[in-house]
């Protein structure tokens, strides 16, 4: 069966990152979940972590697979120039987009409203790009100048589920104002019944 799946993923490489972010994606929020919400096994709240697998699978998986290909067309080298070039492009033309879109299709997935997901988007977005920002050019730098083209998504999805769990813990922060959180002192009780 894994070795179907395996031939399955060559054949298609789309499914390969689709598959990455619907795993990642939720990992992401289960990390928060546990970091910051202190949830545990049994308190998770499975309905959000679906609700970022499906957008993981279906959005960010072929989306980010287009990217690295298109940037793959437009930039063939793998030198540091060019890996700094898809890094800058993708700041500018690639994030503003998919954070966007996580921010609207993720409140509707909620069912907000689409006025509400608009207001999330305008509430929400600038404080995440800013982060976005310094992040996610280190990490194409490095993903474009030194990993192979057939892993690239899959690279990246790891790092976007570091990512994940940094929107999910804005989100959550924006959503709960006066809970403290201490930043400081990370219980982790994953495994706690």
């Amino acid at each position: 069966m894994l070795r179907n799946l395996l031939n399955l993923t060559n054949k298609y490489k789309v499914l390969r990152g689709m598959l990455s972010y619907g795993t990642l994606w939720p990992c992401g929020c289960l990390i928060e979940q546990t970091l910051i919400e202190k949830r545990t096994f049994r308190t998770y709240d499975w309905m959000k972590c679906l609700r970022f697998g499906l957008f993981g699978f279906f959005f960010m998986g072929p989306t980010i697979y287009v990217w690295i290909r298109l940037a793959g067309v437009m930039w063939p080298r793998t030198d540091i120039k060019s890996s700094l070039c898809k890094a800058i492009t993708e700041q500018t033309a690639y994030d503003p987009m998919a954070i966007s879109s996580f921010l609207f299709f993720m409140t509707l997935l909620e069912g907000h409203s689409s006025a509400q997901a608009r207001q999330e988007v305008a509430d929400k977005f600038l404080d995440a790009y800013k982060v976005g920002v310094v992040y996610w050019p280190c990490v194409q730098t490095v993903n474009f100048a030194f990993v192979p083209a057939g892993y690239q998504v899959v690279f990246t999805s790891f790092f976007s589920m570091c990512w994940t769990t940094f929107l999910a813990y804005v989100k959550f922060l924006q959503l709960h104002p006066h809970v403290d959180v201490d930043h400081h002192a990370v219980d982790i009780h994953f495994l706690e019944m």
